[in-house]
């Protein structure tokens, strides 16, 4: 099992978890639930209590991974399986994302 604080604008938001079957679930923190002035992180992510869950990297975190030539470069770097595509996130997504978003290993 490997896990990630999810945060937005620096914040922690929710928790993403890649299960030992390969599976994923996010949830947010009851925190930033309670708070009123928190943002949903997405629209596919409304905010809730629920734990959202997929079979494969939710499309959303997917799409703040790198493509082609960069992907290949970061895999190098890093000694990372190009379809491993949470340990690439887990390795990139801390500050080289576009948006609000960020990922922080566990």
């Amino acid at each position: 099992m490997r896990k990630a604080k999810v945060l937005y604008k620096g914040e922690q938001a929710g928790i993403l978890t890649q299960k030992d079957n390969g599976s994923f679930t996010f949830r947010y923190f009851d925190k930033w639930l309670s708070d009123s002035k928190k943002p949903a992180i997405s629209l596919t992510f409304p905010k809730s209590q629920q734990e959202f869950s997929n079979a494969s990297l939710f499309p959303f975190f997917y799409h703040l991974l790198p493509e082609g030539a960069n992907k290949k470069l970061v895999c190098k770097a890093y000694k990372i399986d190009e379809d491993d595509f949470f340990g690439i996130l887990l390795n990139i997504a801390k500050k080289d994302t576009i948006g609000a978003v960020t990922i922080e290993k566990i």
